[in-house]
């Protein structure tokens, strides 16, 4: 009997430690913290593809390169015998024009369709990517889910990234954060100033600033006075931070989406030329910080770090981009939408979405779609926040990358509170289209308006003339 007893409880007691270590298993698997355990990483989900080269195109902007470096880590050690060839650079468009002409491309590109070097705007004007709507019926590698529905709401079915309207997918979103008004938060809580909401109020602020007392100390020693507004010169195409908000403030939604389709005579109605009005007023009245026109990116953002402007026009990434450079003591990155016309007006802010894409002539398209999947994942959003400070346009991303976001960048997603967040949808325009549309409106016409060497009328007319000759090339076609 007490035989029988002791061999129950090794029983009992092998059948206990059995099940700690199942659960243990079952945890470790499916915790959050070990998402990419789902991830089958057998050799033979990796000889599913037997092209085990995947070469990918990155541009290297606001967030940095590590991301890139760590997750392509992960994929190899994910599918053993993959090797993923990394091509990342400021000036990406350009570095692989040459391949794109020869019909060589990357199998992947994380390109946004706004790229300086037009490549990307050539590539969907010339139907050069692939469909990818099957990978967005597909479930998620970490989880029982459609990728489509793990998507931020109102994304793939804008122009940005189904740019045909046929209801299929050709670019898939990447990262999401507002754009707006980036301020220095310490300074304006020191200062007691109250944050803009009306232009009125923006402009009035030029007022304080005119104080000795709020001078600044610039690289030789000497106070001088803060300028109101500066942006990124030689790239002004940074202004659509604000023409589009305002656009939408003062001419209504409808009226920007009639804009975005090249629409005759929307661009040239009075609520856009209030519009316009203010941006010029910036530079003719003296509110914009000297030599702003021939400043780039990072000298504008550096000025206005070291205090020497209140605001500029930047994106939720620019904390991480600017994280070596000097800054006026106790810096803090806030954000605002842009200001509107009147008191209790709807206030609109744009939304940054970059995005990822498959060339048609990929010559691994499957491997470049498993990648795709990839980046989606749990581990992925985490990474993302870690390493470049950045949310992916997925639900529940800002949650589960909470402890990784800087406080700044944290703060900064609260411009969205109060706000509408639009984006910007300019419809495709037909192969032989003369100008990208962002020449008129922005390239050839904010340094000539800032310096009052373009009037507004002349503006308008300018962006009116690209609308009538796309119209005409859209009809043709």
């Amino acid at each position: 009997m007490k035989r029988s007893m002791s061999v129950l409880l090794v029983a009992a007691a092998l059948l206990t430690i059995v099940t700690i270590l199942v659960i243990n298993f079952v945890y470790e698997r499916y915790s959050p913290g070990h998402q990419a355990n789902v991830i089958d990483q057998s050799e033979e989900v990796s000889n599913r593809f037997k092209n085990k080269q995947l070469n990918i195109a990155v541009f290297q902007g606001g967030y940095g390169p590590e991301y890139w470096k760590e997750i392509i880590e992960k994929f190899e050690a994910a599918y053993p015998g993959v090797q993923v060839n990394l091509t990342i650079s400021p000036r990406i468009g350009d570095v692989i024009r040459s391949q794109i002409v020869a019909g060589n491309p990357p199998d992947f590109l994380a390109i946004t369709d706004t790229d300086q070097s037009g490549i990307m705007t050539s590539l969907v004007k010339e139907r050069g990517l692939m469909d990818i709507t099957d990978v967005f019926e597909e479930k998620a590698l970490d989880k029982d889910q459609q990728l489509k529905d793990m998507i931020l709401p109102g994304i793939l079915e804008s122009t940005r990234f189904s740019p045909y309207e046929d209801d299929r997918i050709y670019m898939a979103p990447f990262n999401a954060g507002p754009m707006g008004l980036i301020y220095n938060k310490n300074l304006f809580e020191e200062k007691g100033w109250k944050l803009p909401v009306t232009w009125d109020e923006f402009f009035a602020l030029d007022e304080e600033l005119k104080k000795k007392e709020n001078f600044v100390i610039d690289e030789h020693g000497n106070k001088v006075k803060r300028a109101l507004f500066t942006y990124q010169g030689i790239y002004p195409e940074y202004l659509e931070e604000i023409v589009y908000p305002a656009i939408a403030n003062a001419a209504g939604i409808a009226q920007l989406k009639r804009m975005f389709s090249y629409e005759p005579g929307s661009f040239s109605t009075e609520p856009v030329e209030k519009v316009l009005d203010t941006i010029a007023r910036l530079g003719t009245e003296g509110y914009l910080l000297e030599g702003t026109v021939g400043l780039n990116h990072t000298q504008a953002q550096t000025d206005m770090m070291l205090g020497k402007a209140l605001f500029i026009v930047n994106g939720s990434w620019m904390e991480n981009e600017m994280k070596d450079s000097p800054r006026e003591e106790g810096f803090q990155f806030g954000m605002i939408p842009v200001p509107v016309f009147k008191q209790g007006d709807e206030r609109f802010i744009l939304s940054s979405y970059e995005q990822f894409s498959i060339p048609l002539k990929a010559k691994n398209p499957e491997l470049a779609k498993e990648f795709l999947k990839f980046l989606y994942t749990d581990e992925s959003v985490i990474l993302f926040a870690e390493k470049s400070n950045g949310l992916l346009a997925l639900k529940g991303a800002q949650e589960l990358a909470r402890n990784y976001l800087t406080p700044g960048v944290y703060e900064m997603f609260s411009a969205y509170e109060g706000a509408t967040a639009i984006m910007q949808e300019w419809r495709v325009v037909p192969k032989h289209a003369k100008d990208d549309i962002r020449v008129p409106l922005f390239k050839n016409a904010i340094t000539p308006v800032m310096t009052g060497a373009m009037t507004t009328e002349e503006w308008m007319e300018q962006v009116e003339a690209a609308f009538v000759d796309i119209q005409a090339k859209m009809a043709a076609q």
